[in-house]
């Protein structure tokens, strides 16, 4: 990944801290264009004109956050858009929450920039973090049926061995938005990786084949 069309937006109310992360992504990703904020509403105004943005790195603690609210809000206007969260907060129980309101990722701030680098790579490769203790207690099961019937259908079409292109087809939808539900499908499954869903979805009873529209 050259990263020559890639599109950042880095957010956190310190400049250098913004400085040092588009140093450590820019080594990363050569030619990757980088857009800034220190406040929530310049982090949204940003994402309302680069929509196509590749990813966020958001920091919890700045003007306009409130805590997780100012996540939450963007994940909702911008549902397509990794949301990698670096902060300095490191309980557990905000971690849990930041997950639950879709980051792709929690990095400690005091990880070194390569190791960030890495992460973020991961995710622009559809891999989604989660800590050991996200879903205490819950099944693959009962995570999995939090998916829309429309989720479902995607799922056992990748469970087939369908790629996006082949899924858009069948669903009669665009390649784009079959991308945004495999997203929300890892997300909502906990796993991190389109193969790991494939794998741990074979026990399932997925939607039988006629209802999947060709």
């Amino acid at each position: 990944m050259s990263g020559q069309s890639l599109s950042f937006l880095i957010a956190d109310d310190h400049p250098m801290v913004r400085d040092a992360l588009a140093s450590a992504l820019g080594q990363s990703f050569a030619s990757a264009r980088f857009e800034r904020a220190g406040t929530l509403d310049q982090a949204k105004a940003v994402l309302d004109r680069e929509p196509e943005t590749d990813a966020v790195l958001l920091d919890l603690d700045m003007p306009g956050m409130d805590g997780l609210t100012g996540l939450a809000r963007l994940r909702a206007e911008h549902p397509t858009v990794p949301i990698v969260v670096v902060s300095a907060a490191r309980e557990a129980a905000v971690i849990r929450r930041a997950y639950e309101f879709g980051a792709s990722a929690y990095i400690d701030k005091s990880a070194p920039l390569d190791e960030i680098a890495a992460i973020v790579r991961a995710v622009l490769d559809g891999e989604i973090f989660t800590p050991p203790d996200a879903v205490p207690g819950d099944t693959f099961a009962q995570r999995a049926a939090q998916l829309t019937p429309q989720q479902w259908r995607v799922l056992a079409l990748m469970v087939q061995g369908d790629q996006n292109k082949q899924i858009a087809h069948k669903l009669g939808v665009g390649e784009a938005t079959v991308k945004a539900h495999v997203t929300v499908i890892l997300r909502k499954l906990g796993v991190r990786s389109r193969t790991q869903a494939v794998i741990e979805s074979r026990g399932l009873a997925l939607p039988p084949s006629e209802t999947i529209r060709t």
